[in-house]
């Protein structure tokens, strides 16, 4: 049994046991995630990528938990450039030096998700695509440290905010935080409640207690904060055509510190 799911003053909590089940899944996402960068070159479609990820998961005796998910075809979600998120992985989308690539990837074992994304380049890349990356991921890095017992939701949400803001002033320059997507608690069921704003007023929401789990996914962009979805119903674009970095981890609240359940590999 799983205490906490339907206690909404809480976010729901696992077992030491179930944390370690999960973190079976999570490995499973990080590798799949490494093959892929591994594979991300010119030349290469983002179908192919999608292949190498649904074989590293399936290899593992695990199962995509995006393929089928709502109707989506694909094992990853692969947004390339102003793609946002929930980029759908074709034949004719094929990769060229200096993209900016984002992969989200999720996998089930033994009943059990993982869910993690991350940005990165083909080949070369400019320094402003660069450094947005970065900040996303800083962002993300100060949302899991807030990841501890008694804090509420919201304070992780501020700290991913104020992640952003201090990226602004090492970089000196502004990131857009998009509008209206954020992170979710996560289980047996890859999207859970509560969401997870990336920013906000902190104080707010479910208390953290030991063994709450959250996917925590900021997305920056090098402009708006607005996105509009395209006609194949599923990917989401900047409305101003500026590149977007996307980040995510599951992470668990654990009495030693934020344990992140999806690591990947050296």
């Amino acid at each position: 049994m799983v205490f906490g799911r339907k206690n909404k003053k809480v976010v729901p909590f696992r077992t030491s046991g179930e944390l370690d089940a999960m973190a079976a899944a999570g490995a499973v996402v990080g590798r799949a995630l490494v093959a892929v960068r591994a594979a991300a070159k010119p030349g290469v479609s983002t179908l192919e990528l999608d292949e190498v990820a649904e074989q590293v998961i399936r290899d593992a005796g695990a199962v995509p938990s995006f393929k089928g998910y709502h109707g989506f075809p694909g094992s990853i979600c692969s947004s390339v450039n102003d793609r946002v998120v929930h980029g759908i992985p074709v034949a004719d989308e094929v990769l060229a030096e200096g993209d900016l690539v984002s992969i989200d990837c999720g996998a089930i074992l033994e009943g059990w998700h993982g869910d993690s994304a991350w940005t990165f380049g083909v080949g070369e890349i400019i320094e402003a695509d660069r450094l947005l990356s970065d900040a996303t991921r800083l962002s993300m890095d100060a949302g899991i440290a807030a990841m501890v017992p008694g804090n509420r939701l919201t304070d992780i949400s501020h700290a991913i905010e104020l992640g952003t803001r201090a990226a602004e002033q090492e970089h000196g320059r502004s990131y857009g935080i998009v509008d209206g997507y954020g992170g979710h608690a996560i289980g047996r069921e890859m999207h859970m409640d509560p969401f997870l704003a990336n920013e906000g007023a902190p104080g707010r929401g479910p208390r953290l207690v030991v063994g709450s789990v959250l996917a925590i996914e900021p997305m920056l962009t090098l402009g708006t904060t607005q996105t509009k979805v395209l006609g194949d119903d599923w990917t989401v674009v900047t409305t101003d055509g500026t590149r977007a970095a996307h980040w995510e981890h599951t992470v668990a609240v654990t009495e030693d510190g934020p344990r992140i359940l999806t690591p990947r590999p050296e």
